[in-house]
């Protein structure tokens, strides 16, 4: 069976419902946004939040990705960097007990991590210390890293990382890896698009972008013909366009996955998920249908639950439900 790896910001994901919006009035932050902050930044608000019930995971997109991967039955590895710290600890335990091997490198900075606090609305506001995730450098990416694996799986939020990307997929390249990368931000594209421009032509055989993302890329505003665009450069191009679905794009043939019903408390995740469920089916050899509909299922599942994880018994569920889709 098919084998793959991650490369992306190793974080714990601390998932915090908030009573009310006060504390964020309290630090400042709007409602819905994404900061990243330092250390001491990251320990106030963990102060803050200290009396409040939240979870902690492995997170950061690529890990994401790679988590949903393994539940469904894959071999899988993430390469990343954490600190030696707690928290550190919490990162490489989640992926074991995951069965994904950890391919970690260690810092004397702390491990990065993203507070999320979540609004009774269920809007969600992230204060981000990425720690240790960002000392990855090209220097760690060996060619023994990707020896056994078909598939390298990147987010795109290392791509201010210009020299840790190409340095990760020329060597995965040449050891024969396909290279998969989800866009992550449209304001990371935004910032950096002639390099994932540049990437994109020359590296990456699979690529998935949200409506915005892809809107950023190609600079068209249908989505249809973003992705279009998109496939002039890439073997296989995914654009998600939330409740319309995504659209895949092969050898000049558009395949449409409709969304399952689903009723979303919290959205951390779903590109993340879509691209496990995708990449599981598309190593499998399901036809591009099959593949976004395990791609969709995983998403809809993940937006039921807070954080970006999913419980037991709704992947019990999941399993059948792939199991049918298999043979459909």
């Amino acid at each position: 069976m098919a084998k793959v790896i991650g490369l992306g910001n190793a974080l714990v994901d601390i998932m915090t419902p908030l009573e009310n919006d006060n504390i964020l009035s309290q630090i400042e932050f709007p409602k819905g946004s994404m900061q990243l902050v330092d250390a001491a930044k990251s320990n106030e608000i963990l102060k803050l939040t200290s009396h409040l019930k939240s979870s902690l995971a492995s997170g950061g997109s690529a890990a994401n990705t790679i988590h949903g991967i393994a539940r469904l039955g894959m071999e899988t590895a993430f390469v990343g960097k954490t600190g030696n710290d707690d928290f550190g600890k919490i990162f490489k335990d989640d992926l074991v007990k995951s069965n994904i091997s950890p391919a970690l490198f260690q810092s004397e900075t702390e491990t990065g991590r993203a507070v999320a606090m979540v609004s009774p609305d269920s809007e969600r506001t992230f204060a981000t210390y990425l720690g240790a995730a960002v000392e990855l450098t090209a220097n760690d990416i060996q060619p023994e890293l990707f020896k056994g694996y078909d598939v390298l799986h990147i987010e795109g939020y290392l791509v201010f990382n210009e020299e840790l990307i190409e340095k990760a997929v020329k060597t995965a390249k040449e050891a024969g890896l396909k290279v998969s990368l989800d866009l992550a931000s449209y304001n990371v594209v935004d910032a950096k698009l002639d390099f994932l421009k540049r990437m994109a032509d020359n590296y990456v055989d699979i690529l998935f972008a949200n409506e915005e993302e892809a809107k950023s890329f190609t600079g068209h505003d249908d989505p249809e013909k973003a992705l279009e665009a998109i496939a002039e450069q890439v073997e296989i191009s995914i654009v998600k366009v939330g409740k319309d679905g995504s659209m895949i794009l092969k050898d000049g043939n558009t395949t449409r996955i409709d969304i399952i019903e689903a009723k979303p408390i919290d959205t951390t995740g779903a590109g993340d998920y879509y691209a496990s469920g995708f990449l599981f089916g598309y190593l499998n050899d399901l036809t591009l249908s099959q593949a976004g509909q395990i791609g969709s299922l995983l998403a809809g599942k993940v937006i039921e639950e807070m954080g970006a994880s999913i419980n037991d018994n709704t992947w019990e569920e999941i399993l059948e439900v792939v199991e049918k889709i298999k043979v459909s």
